[in-house]
């Protein structure tokens, strides 16, 4: 065990944060390929003419691997609560490694017929099942090894690195396009690549995490709870457990709207190609991403309810009009203005959602308080934006999803003026 001098320390604690995204990277990246390169792999696994559909039936298997994840959320959380954030994270890194190297040497449909795609169901919920891990403890992990202080801005991390693993994926994708491979072969072949990059990452984020050292807020918990990372423990907090509900939904619905299925959108609906598609998804990202630590300072000096409710006021208002404006665009520097401009209001939640979570649960439930609601309310409005979404297109009827996004937000705006800031919660001392 870190003597207290030690943990203490700032070099300790930056390699902590280092370490904690590095995996959190690896296994968002591995995440987002599916997404990414679903326009590539989409008729290797459900031969039909209309890419709609294709891409429909790709969209569910993303949607059903969601599902997996307040499964994840339990066991890693659990894990995480009982055992320590190292190890849970550990194994999930391991979890996902596996998931993806089955993606990556899978035959397609015309090679081994139906079982393509049910065995490309069976990769995506063990994806499913990591990733729904991954977050409560990483989430957790982060908060719990930064100072009271810079809270917000060590946490903001976990959605740098998430946003950046998304980011890995579509900047391989735009090597690929531009450089190594034809269309052809990225449809033939080129789409495993990822995959396979994505199992030999998560070696690095598996040597990185092994030697991290637990926090001390576990370290120090109360042994003296017997139901630690138990679901009776967890009950006995339905405020905290609500809110993370509340909180949550219209977040994660405007979060995956402008980054997982924005690259879709601006194909199908903008009528832009696939190349440029890429490319403006890469470039917004990658601003995205580098928003994320200024939002989370601001919350370390503001608190955290003034950013949550700047975007649930924002995003009620504005989604619509942003929506129904970008499926209209005609230039890339319109549409990547507009997204830039959605991407800056849904700052105020991605930036800093995970510390708030943290901060609502006692150290003996916390991993297991963030992961499980936060899947569970990912895997239902998250896990199902690409879907709805491409089934509203789908039917004649786009804009009936832009309002569906807008009512969500407007619901987690609620919920944000009404919860109070946690920004002065102590992590290690008695909740």
């Amino acid at each position: 065990m870190q003597d207290k001098q030690y943990k203490n320390d700032t070099n300790w604690r930056l390699k902590a944060i280092i370490g904690g995204s590095a995996g959190n990277l690896v296994e968002w990246y591995d995440w987002y390929a599916y997404s990414a390169f679903s326009l590539y792999f989409a008729n290797s696994f459900f031969p039909d003419s209309n890419p709609t559909v294709q891409l429909i039936n790709t969209a569910g298997i993303f949607a059903v691997g969601f599902l997996m994840r307040p499964i994840g959320g339990y066991i890693f959380g659990k894990l995480a609560d009982t055992r320590g954030r190292k190890e849970a994270m550990t194994l999930s890194v391991l979890l996902m490694s596996f998931g993806s190297l089955l993606i990556a040497f899978l035959p397609g449909y015309h090679t081994i017929g139906i079982a393509a795609p049910i065995l490309l169901l069976i990769a995506r919920l063990l994806q499913g099942l990591s990733v729904g891990g991954e977050y409560g403890t990483s989430a957790t992990y982060l908060s719990e090894v930064a100072t009271k202080e810079r809270r917000g801005f060590y946490s903001s991390f976990q959605y740098v690195t998430l946003i950046g693993g998304q980011l890995i994926a579509l900047g391989l994708q735009l090597i690929l396009q531009r450089i190594f491979l034809t269309d052809k072969q990225m449809h033939d072949w080129g789409w495993r690549i990822p995959f396979v990059i994505g199992a030999i990452l998560s070696l690095v984020a598996l040597y990185l995490r092994s030697n991290l050292h637990e926090t001390e807020a576990f370290q120090n918990k109360d042994e003296s709870v017997k139901k630690k990372g138990s679901i009776s423990e967890l009950l006995k907090h339905p405020k905290a457990l609500t809110t993370v509900v509340g909180l949550t939904m219209g977040g994660t619905l405007a979060f995956y709207t402008y980054t997982t299925y924005m690259q879709k959108f601006l194909v199908n609906t903008v009528g832009l190609t696939k190349d440029q598609s890429t490319t403006l998804t890469f470039c917004s990202l990658l601003i995205f991403a580098l928003l994320q630590p200024l939002f989370g300072m601001l919350s370390d000096k503001i608190g955290r309810r003034p950013l949550l409710i700047g975007f649930g006021i924002l995003g009620t208002l504005c989604t619509v009009p942003l929506l129904t404006t970008l499926s209209t665009i005609t230039t890339m520097a319109g549409a990547f203005g507009l997204l830039m401009a959605a991407l800056l209001i849904v700052s105020g939640y991605t930036s800093i959602n995970a510390v708030v979570k943290a901060e609502l649960f006692p150290v003996e439930v916390r991993a297991l308080g963030v992961g499980l609601p936060y899947s569970l309310t990912v895997a239902i409005f998250g896990g199902t934006a690409e879907y709805l979404a491409l089934w509203s297109k789908n039917l004649g009827h786009e804009s009936y999803y832009y309002w569906y996004v807008t009512v969500c937000i407007f619901i987690s705006l609620v919920v944000y003026v009404r919860m109070r800031d946690t920004k002065h919660t102590s992590l290690i001392e008695d909740h």
